[in-house]
């Protein structure tokens, strides 16, 4: 079978990490890189830095990878559908919802393999959550709750941590739940001067009832990459920086501490910490990529996926700057 010939726009932060995994996979040649900056990060190796994402297209690319910063998504993904290129685009999509629909809507116009980078569906603590959860292991889901806190980065300047952070839990949820939100109310702060956010709190409600929370920021001295399912079974916990997943059962030993038991509704059972083989997510979902665009179902996000999530955060926001009112989303199929 013939590789596939990949391009890349942008070889910055991110950028980095795909270049060095385009060349590993399998059926994949990494033929062309660009980025207006340069190789700050002495990627390219032997390969010319060309200027655009023109100069992709014109290398005769397959398939083409956008990491640069969010509001040239959509300019570089349109160019890519209208060249005929199948294209993964870093999250968000798009710097607004309707931008993100109008993107996701060319590529399915134009039958091309149009995906998200929402790379936490290939965390492998989240797979097995996933996987777990559809099994009824946990028994009916009551609640999802997510913190994902940590110091500001400095490659991030055009949009606040909703956008670049928030994208990951609200998609992460819907995929783990597979129900999308229905509705959403936030706060937010700005205590670092700059003129995005830098501090979310989300609470939400999916389409199947379940509950969500989410605590982000970039005001934290530590790194933290935490999701807590509970339902009538007990409670998995899944560390996505880790890749670590563990389940805390309910006690299925009645207390003899009557008053007690009363109090706390269930008891403390079993722990159980999961075994399972743990693959870099960002190369489980760049073979996804290479997958889906040669015919095979994956679990990647499509691109309308991608904008129900920034309609889930742009709701947020709209509701942070309301007092923390009640935002009803339109759900996107």
């Amino acid at each position: 079978m013939t590789s596939l010939r990949a391009g890349l726009l942008g070889i910055g932060m991110m950028g980095r990490h795909h270049a060095r995994i385009l060349r590993d996979v399998d059926g994949v040649d990494l033929v062309a890189v660009a980025d207006p900056g340069g190789d700050p990060h002495r990627v390219a190796g032997g390969l010319e830095v060309l200027p655009d994402v023109h100069g992709l297209i014109d290398a005769g690319i397959d398939i083409a990878v956008v990491a640069i910063p969010t509001r040239f998504h959509a300019e570089a993904a349109l160019a890519l559908a209208d060249a005929g290129i199948h294209t993964l685009v870093e999250k968000p999509i798009a710097e607004d919802t309707e931008t993100g629909r109008k993107v996701a809507q060319t590529f399915e116009e134009r039958g091309l393999v149009g995906v998200v980078g929402h790379v936490e569906r290939f965390n492998p603590a989240l797979q097995q959550l996933r996987q777990r959860l559809e099994a009824g292991d946990a028994g009916d889901v009551y609640q999802i709750a997510t913190r994902r806190q940590s110091s500001f980065p400095t490659r991030i300047g055009d949009v606040g941590v909703a956008k670049d952070l928030a994208t990951h839990d609200v998609d992460l949820t819907a995929w783990v739940a597979q129900a999308l939100y229905a509705s959403v109310s936030a706060q937010t702060a700005h205590k670092s001067g700059r003129e995005h956010e830098d501090m979310i709190s989300i609470t939400g409600r999916l389409r199947n009832g379940v509950i969500t929370n989410h605590l982000i920021n970039w005001l934290s001295p530590m790194k933290e990459r935490v999701t807590v399912v509970t339902g009538e079974r007990g409670t998995f916990i899944a560390d996505t920086a880790t890749g670590d997943l563990t389940f805390f059962a309910n006690g299925t030993v009645a207390l003899e501490w009557e008053s007690v038991s009363s109090f706390r509704g269930v008891s403390e059972g079993d722990v159980t910490r999961f075994a399972f083989a743990k693959k870099e997510p960002l190369r489980a979902e760049l073979e996804a990529f290479r997958d889906a665009v040669n015919g095979q179902p994956t679990q990647l996000s499509s691109m309308s996926e991608a904008a129900h999530t920034l309609e889930v955060v742009e709701a947020a926001l709209r509701s942070a700057g309301d007092g923390g009112a009640l935002v009803v989303t339109d759900a996107v199929t």
